[in-house]
């Protein structure tokens, strides 16, 4: 049993340190882990998003394996208990399922999903899983997908909710603002959800060549003309049912809504830094009857069904462009930064990769 663990470790400012921590053995209900992937979300390159909760422990999207079980752990949905040895998905946040937002289906707002945590967090060698996080988003992993295919489980699920929330129905029309990893699944999600056109949209060159990989039967450079004229134009002049915006960037927020279709849907997927404001032209958006909607993490149903999506063959292998070691952390996250070079970036924390 562990009495320490390896972690990269955000200071603030942009700095990332490898470090030891403490670790404690698991509780009643809880699981000890050790980390065998973890993904690199692009949120936590953000500075300003990363410097409001400096210093953490980095790192949300982990595959791992059991190496210690607290009394009792298991999941409350089909009862066995969890063992040694397997391998399972670990969602860093799991709401409650009994308060009055868990019974609506708004799990991330639940007071409890705020609140749980891994201990030290997902990038580190081990790691400590609450006994809430393992009743209700633990995931046993399939041998049939890669560690690498399953760090994407939790980036997915938010993908998953995204187009969910959006109501888009098969035939729709969809564009992607923003063509890293979130929006390459969103594409895969909206072609597999039956989209009759699926559109991406980006100014670095390597992603638009890379599109058509990941599901878009179009690809539209967003510094050759204005989107909403290329949009329209592929579109027989009525723009996109569904418009999903990526980047956290009221540019592309505002290329988006000129982009929708009349009675479509706007879905914001990144946020913008606090204390910024996106002015809206109402009145046209009113008569439009454009809905807009924000799409915030995801929650247990939503992690399952992107489970669901990869054991059946989501065609995601391509997402995977770099990966390093834990000590390389910062040398990662440099990467991650990077739109000419990376898409899906993966950290091994027990070995070299």
């Amino acid at each position: 049993m562990p009495s320490s663990t390896r972690a990269a470790v955000y200071e603030g400012g942009g700095r990332i340190a490898v470090r030891d921590l403490p670790i404690a053995p698991p509780d009643r209900g809880e699981l000890l882990v050790r980390v065998n992937a973890c993904g690199l979300c692009a949120s936590e390159a953000l500075v300003w998003y990363a410097d409001g909760k400096a210093p953490f422990v980095l790192g949300h999207e982990p595959v791992a394996e059991i190496v210690a079980c607290g009394t009792g752990a298991m999941p409350a949905r089909d009862g066995a208990p969890f063992s040694v040895g397997e391998r399972v998905f670990v969602h860093h946040h799991a709401p409650c399922m009994t308060c009055r937002r868990c019974r609506r289906g708004d799990y991330v707002q639940c007071t409890t999903w705020r609140a749980t945590r891994l201990d030290p967090g997902a990038l580190a060698q081990f790691a400590r899983v609450p006994a809430e996080n393992v009743r209700h988003d633990v995931l046993r992993v399939p041998d049939s997908l890669s560690d690498d295919t399953a760090t994407l489980i939790e980036p997915l699920a938010t993908v998953v909710k995204s187009v969910r929330r959006s109501r888009m129905r098969a035939g729709d029309r969809v564009l992607v603002l923003g063509l890293g990893a979130m929006g390459m699944m969103h594409m895969l999600v909206a072609r597999e959800r039956g989209s009759a056109l699926v559109i991406g949209a980006d100014r670095v060159t390597s992603r638009l060549e890379r599109a058509q990989a990941f599901g878009a039967s179009l690809a539209l450079d967003v510094d050759q003309a204005p989107l909403g004229d290329q949009v329209r134009g592929a579109t027989g002049g009525d723009g996109a049912e569904i418009v999903f915006v990526t980047p956290g960037s009221r540019a592309a927020l505002e290329s988006a809504a000129d982009c929708v279709a009349p009675g479509g849907t706007l879905v914001a997927f990144t946020p913008l830094p606090p204390g910024e404001l996106w002015p809206l032209h109402q009145n046209d958006l009113f008569f439009k009857d454009i809905t807009i909607v924000m799409s915030y993490s995801a929650g247990p149903d939503d992690t399952r069904e992107a489970l669901e999506l990869l054991s059946h063959g989501l065609a995601v292998e391509g997402l995977f462009t770099h990966r390093f070691g834990l000590e390389q952390a910062a040398q990662a996250y440099a990467m991650v930064k990077n739109p000419e070079a990376a898409l899906k970036v993966i950290v091994y924390p027990n070995k070299a990769p």
